[in-house]
């Protein structure tokens, strides 16, 4: 009977440690599948102001306020843009002084929590950029897609697409250079962000069914006359971009993909932002099972998913409807970096090694994901230029 009883207990406390260890991973998995757009994602540090002067912004010393470049600050009730570390300006051991370009909305106060954003712009191409603009509703397979429409005069447009932790106001970094170059540009919201429909299981999907958003803008940009398209995308916005131009009908009318921080393996992200909020590493495995229970989502084996998602990639497990060999892939640009913790810059760097006629790497140093421009904005833009030029 005492035998009996234990091995009752001992069942019992392996299926409670299990369904634990079920929980556990579900709620590590919300890292990734959860990331709530214009938040910062997990790891990003929140700062504290210290003061401010004309033209100076003085904050906690952290490795993040130390970052070269441009990038926004945004609180709680504020949006500020900050250029590079001054330092020959006085500070404390503990603080650090940058350049104060401007304060967008609100006001900054000492005392207050802010945190960086690549989002150097708010509002909208209007009132951020002075840049007259169509609002359009893009006709999505959930519905309504509202996107910013500013036109140019060339027959090449550019679709921008934001990915994890921002929003569409994050392709207004790039705006003006475009418009400058006259490209018509389209930049448009998917499914999960504000005024766009809600995923049916309310969670992301590191662009495997949000590329179809994506598509949708295609199909309305070769409707409204543009002759080709090139599809700029951010994080997830960059495997969107991928997927499109993998799988889209109109997937000829592609000419260019511009890839900044592309998440080519959701599995080492999703890894990666439940570790920023500090998931033991033994969970880490369960919040992976976790969201392929959750989404359905094939598993990448670590970089596999690259290789699958890339239209030209030669890998035994293409799907048929990918473009074979008989059709040249569009000129990819990737822009990417080793200081990325989120989606890993090795994959990029694999992938630009694969196909040195195919694919050019950019690399960019000292920028977290998805902040390519604002380490080195006029580096990213003449890179660009050259890339975009023969496709004008």
């Amino acid at each position: 009977m005492r035998t009996v009883k234990a091995t009752a207990a001992a069942v019992t406390a392996a299926l409670a440690a299990g369904a634990a260890g079920i929980v556990a991973g579900r709620i590590a998995s919300d890292a990734g599948l959860k990331a709530p757009p214009g938040k910062p994602l997990p790891g990003e540090p929140r700062l504290t102001v210290h003061a401010t002067a004309a033209g100076r912004i003085t904050l906690t010393r952290d490795l993040a306020a130390l970052r070269p470049g441009t990038y926004g600050l945004a609180g709680d009730a504020s949006h500020a843009v900050v250029g590079d570390v001054l330092p020959a300006e006085p500070h404390s051991a503990d603080t650090v002084v940058r350049r104060l370009e401007r304060v967008t909305h609100g006001t900054l106060h000492p005392g207050d929590k802010v945190w960086l954003t690549p989002n150097a712009h708010v509002g909208d191409p209007k009132s951020a950029l002075g840049l007259d603009h169509d609002d359009v509703d893009i006709p999505g397979e959930l519905g309504p897609l509202p996107a910013w429409f500013v036109p140019g005069i060339r027959d090449t447009w550019v679709i921008a697409v934001h990915g994890l932790g921002t929003t569409r106001e994050h392709t207004m970094n790039l705006m003006e250079f475009l418009h400058r170059n006259r490209f018509p540009v389209l930049a448009l919201t998917h499914r999960g962000d504000e005024g766009a429909p809600r995923p049916p299981d309310g969670l992301n999907h590191f662009g495997e069914t949000e590329w179809r958003d994506l598509d949708a803008a295609i199909h309305h940009a070769v409707g409204q006359g543009a002759r080709q398209v090139v599809l700029h995308g951010w994080s997830t916005g960059a495997t969107m971009a991928l997927r499109a131009a993998a799988h889209s009908d109109l997937r000829d009318r592609v000419k260019g993909l511009v890839l900044d921080s592309p998440v080519l393996s959701w599995e080492r992200t999703l890894r990666a932002l439940a570790a920023a909020r500090h998931t033991p590493g033994v969970l880490l495995p369960l919040a992976v099972r976790a969201a392929q229970g959750r989404t359905g989502l094939p598993s990448d084996h670590s970089g596999l998913y690259a290789d699958r998602t890339v239209p030209y990639a030669d890998h035994p497990d293409r799907p048929e409807d990918d473009m074979g060999p008989d059709r040249p892939p569009p000129p990819t640009l990737i822009f990417h970096g080793p200081d990325d913790t989120i989606a890993p810059w090795d994959l990029s760097l694999r992938l630009a090694d694969a196909h040195p006629d195919r694919i050019a790497l950019h690399t960019v140093r000292q920028a977290p994901h998805a902040a390519m421009w604002n380490a080195d904005p006029s580096a990213y833009e003449e890179a660009l230029r050259r890339f975009l030029t023969p496709l004008m």
